[in-house]
């Protein structure tokens, strides 16, 4: 078990399960369905990512030391990729777009990739 990986996959669930609720109750009225349907997918790969984190976290014995590695490109790319989201939809919303965030979005998504795949690399170094 890994504390340090459990704490940050738990805190963003958490932060899912209150975007999704923000978005679904407050943002339903204020959001173009396009809008809306971009912050959702922040929510949602934010929690997968949260769950992400949860499994490995339980079983970091058999990750080995990687563990740190892994959860940290996952947490960097959770903020990268669904907080960039969330800038651009809320932004956007008050006619203030942050368009520096677009570009960060992406890298985001390498970030979550490149997490899975460290993950395959020490699973099969084992």
């Amino acid at each position: 078990m890994d504390k340090f990986t459990l704490i940050i996959g738990l805190s963003y669930g958490a932060l899912a399960v209150i975007f999704g609720a923000f978005g679904a109750h407050y943002l339903k009225t204020k959001l173009t369905p396009q809008a809306l349907q971009s912050f959702e997918t922040g929510v949602k790969y934010q929690f997968y990512h949260a769950l992400f984190l949860l499994i490995i976290g339980f079983n970091a014995q058999i990750i080995g030391e990687s563990i740190q590695l892994i959860s940290t490109v996952i947490a960097i790319g959770i903020l990268l990729f669904s907080f960039s989201i969330y800038g651009l939809v809320l932004s956007d919303m008050n006619g203030k777009k942050i368009k520096i965030l677009g570009p960060v979005t992406p890298i985001g998504g390498l970030c979550l990739i490149a997490g899975w795949i460290l993950l395959l690399y020490s699973i099969y170094a084992l």
